[in-house]
């Protein structure tokens, strides 16, 4: 990213790129938490782990798929759900949410990783006789640490009205990482479903998720458009979405996409919100709306 010129005064300056730095940082958070697997050129798999069972211990494999070397720091981050989807970094839980990180330790704490290269973390549950039945959550972060190039390297002269800022962006995924004690039950529907014809130039959905029960819910929704003549054409995806404990509700807005032949005026809508396990797929909830 080229430096920006500014005219205001040092302080103000410095504020305002640590703000645009937060900013960048919760951002890539968001997205990383949507498609839960990659961010800029670092891969992670598994997407989500829980702990469940006699299960006590799991390993994540880091990948870099970059042409150039790159270190991750890896902490614990704790995460609120809002009701439209978006996420907000907490120290305090809300009521009836549980943090995970006190009973979790991970090996090691950074990578550095070459062009195509990978690296084992190690994640092992502890002290889990002391956890009351339910369900605890919290997000394991992996933060690129910016390139850092010698002094004198790239230098821009400031004129003497102002000073230079230069914003790095900060890359990042963060997984969520659940134990769960005890009998755990989760169930969802979908309800509230409507179409917006009038916000873009592509049509969107609407949809309420409603989770009950002491487990989050996580899983892939589909759209299909059935015609008045019963040929049904998928129109929209979305993967990973989850409706995390406490929420009782979240909202998802998909985009609709416009093919030949399909009229969302006319037909219905069939949306279904399944979950894969070790032998199947498995559905969580479907709904139709009847287009007008």
């Amino acid at each position: 990213m080229k430096p920006v010129k500014s005219s205001v005064r040092p302080g103000i300056a410095a504020a305002r790129y640590l703000c645009c730095l937060a900013i960048a940082v919760i951002c890539c958070n968001v997205v990383a938490i949507q498609h839960a697997l990659a961010q800029g050129n670092l891969l992670v798999t598994p997407a989500r782990v829980i702990f469940e069972g006699s299960k006590r211990a799991e390993e994540l494999n880091l990948a870099n798929s970059g042409k150039d070397t790159a270190r991750y720091l890896i902490s614990f981050v704790e995460i609120r759900m809002n009701k439209n989807g978006t996420f907000d970094q907490v120290n305090e839980p809300d009521s009836g949410q549980q943090f995970a990180s006190g009973y979790l330790r991970f090996f090691p704490r950074s990578v550095v990783l070459g062009p195509n290269e990978a690296q084992v973390i190690k994640l092992q549950l502890t002290g889990a006789s002391q956890l009351a039945p339910g369900e605890y959550r919290s997000h394991l972060y992996f933060r690129a640490v910016p390139d850092e190039r010698p002094i004198g390297g790239d230098t821009v002269r400031a004129d003497s009205s102002g000073i230079n800022v230069k914003l790095t962006p900060v890359f990042g995924i963060t997984i969520p990482v659940i134990i769960r004690v005890g009998e755990t039950t989760a169930s969802v529907q979908l309800s509230e479903l409507s179409v917006d014809q009038a916000t873009g130039p592509e049509p969107g959905l609407n949809v309420l998720f409603n989770r009950t029960g002491n487990a989050s819910v996580y899983g892939d929704l589909t759209v299909d458009y059935i015609s008045p003549q019963g040929k049904a054409t998928q129109v929209a995806e979305a993967r990973g979405l989850a409706v995390y404990t406490p929420n009782s509700q979240r909202y998802v807005h998909l985009i609709l996409q416009t093919k030949p032949g399909i009229n969302f005026r006319t037909g219905k809508l069939r949306v279904a919100y399944t979950t894969k396990t070790k032998t199947s797929t498995e559905e969580l909830a479907r709904a139709e709306l009847q287009l007008r």
